[in-house]
């Protein structure tokens, strides 16, 4: 897929765009595994395409304490995640979102379910 398209989405808060790996459809020794066989398990691997902003938090100051009033996007600052773009996140499936988009299927899931993540270079 075009990284154009994904242009056009934005990931919101604390959330990541996974795209799932592709499982095998045989196993070691040969035999063929129905579709959808490792669609049920609970843990789910895939590289991550997007990420959100991260966890948002007000900007407070001392004459502006009152939580009440519309706090403009300039205001607002962020706590950033730890997943980047290009990392293969390890993630809990009961706690993403399966979308499909350009005909290809995505996972949306909330940065506190990702159990691991591996990336290739370390900083």
């Amino acid at each position: 897929m075009s990284s154009f398209k994904l242009d056009k989405l934005l990931v919101v808060g604390d959330r990541v765009l996974v795209k799932p790996e592709t499982f095998p459809e045989k196993t070691r020794t040969g035999l063929f595994l129905p579709p959808g066989y490792n669609e049920k398990e609970t843990v789910h691997s895939g590289y991550i395409v997007k990420v959100g902003p991260g966890i948002p938090i007000p900007n407070l100051n001392d004459d502006d304490i009152e939580p009440w009033k519309q706090q403009t996007h300039e205001q607002l600052k962020y706590i950033p995640l730890q997943a980047k773009v290009g990392d293969l996140a390890i993630f809990l499936q009961k706690s993403a979102i399966e979308i499909m988009y350009c005909s290809e299927k995505y996972f949306i899931v909330p940065h506190n379910s990702i159990l691991l993540l591996k990336r290739e270079e370390l900083e």
